[in-house]
């Protein structure tokens, strides 16, 4: 799924991680309203469902990315998360850290894009971490992606050349409403997304779990219909 390179030759590249819910989304059309062009790229983790995965692959074609990868890694080989083990997904809100956070994901996932950033002479990567409405995730909050990029100055051919590559969290303190109002101003198509963490094979969510609170309450607040699809017996 690649353009024509004249359009990728013309712009600043970025990579775009991508993984196919609300906040990736939403990143993405920041990073393309910004003129990147855009190298989307999600994860195959052994996430619980594959949904998102399929959602990511449409965000990407459907928003004109450059190109679209899948990168693949089991991580349910570590387990220590809902999403990667034989653990129920939470119904009710959890206090402290919640069990579907997934051990380092998001080091991992960077650690990713910062290598195929530098690959195709990138300095800008784009997240949708959020540290306003999110389940509590340590990965998710600007200690964190200030630390990462740092690491990355000095972990990199690029950095210690005097090329650094920077991360951008465009949606860091927006809360889901906020997000959403962005998003829906960019075009995004919410509902090619799927944001659940227990979707069934169609992507329709189960409208219990975590994500889906945030992002009901999300689209309630923006004023915005919620097209989300969700599984009949759950409404």
């Amino acid at each position: 799924m690649s353009k024509d390179d004249t359009q990728d030759n013309n712009q600043e590249k970025c990579v775009v991680l991508l993984s196919g819910g609300l906040d990736s989304a939403t990143c993405l059309a920041v990073a393309r309203d910004q003129g990147y062009a855009c190298h989307t790229m999600a994860v195959d983790y052994g996430q619980r469902h594959r949904a998102e995965l399929t959602a990511s692959e449409k965000l990407s074609r459907a928003m004109g990315a450059v190109d679209h990868k899948v990168l693949h890694i089991d991580l349910r080989q570590i387990g220590g998360s809902a999403l990667t083990d034989d653990i129920d997904v939470p119904q009710q809100r959890e206090q402290g850290i919640p069990v579907t956070y997934v051990p380092a994901r998001n080091t991992i996932f960077l650690s990713m894009a910062l290598a195929y950033a530098e690959t195709l002479d990138a300095q800008r990567i784009f997240i949708g971490v959020n540290q306003v409405d999110y389940s509590g995730y340590p990965d998710c909050r600007p200690e964190f992606i200030q630390a990462f990029e740092n690491l990355a100055q000095l972990a990199t051919k690029a950095g210690v050349e005097g090329r650094p590559i920077t991360i951008e969290t465009p949606l860091l303190t927006l809360n889901k409403a906020q997000i959403i109002r962005l998003g829906h101003d960019l075009g995004v198509d919410y509902s090619l997304t799927v944001s659940c963490y227990q979707a069934d094979v169609h992507g329709r969510a189960c409208g219990r779990c975590d994500s889906c609170h945030y992002r009901k309450k999300g689209f309630a607040e923006a004023g915005i219909a919620d097209p989300t699809p969700y599984q009949p017996q759950h409404g």
